[in-house]
């Protein structure tokens, strides 16, 4: 008897390990290639002071929320040699974003979007016709 309870508990432990995840859900952002992001959006930025700052514009239809952005220091051989992140809450379709990050001392700056998450679309005039 003692057998078959422990092969039950067993047996239920091993299915409800298969049925669930076993690892965290992939972002959106996640799937792009950095070739397909340059489709969406544009980076535009520059040193100022202490602090890079500047715009992500975007060219799509959708909310981007959450975006997430890496600003690297890069010396004159190329190498990275700081990394700041920054947050941009929410960049607005066909639009842009403001953004501006301390970040230390460097020969140049890459920027780079790291991820974010589509918040919506917007509806085209066709579809609008379409609701009434």
């Amino acid at each position: 008897m003692h057998r078959v309870i422990v092969s039950a508990l067993l047996g239920a432990v091993v299915l409800g390990s298969s049925l669930s995840p076993t690892s965290a859900p992939v972002r959106a952002a996640e799937t792009y290639t950095r070739e397909s992001l340059d489709h969406y959006f544009r980076l535009e930025w520059s040193k100022t002071g202490r602090k890079v700052d500047g715009y992500v514009y975007n060219a799509s239809n959708r909310h981007a929320a959450s975006m997430r952005l890496l600003v690297e220091g890069v010396d004159g051989s190329g190498n990275v040699v700081n990394k700041t992140m920054t947050w941009v809450l929410d960049v607005p379709p066909n639009n842009r974003a403001f953004f501006e990050v301390s970040a230390p001392d460097a020969a140049s700056y890459r920027v780079s979007i790291l991820s974010f998450n589509w918040i919506q679309e917007i509806a085209s005039s066709r579809d609008r016709r379409n609701v009434s």
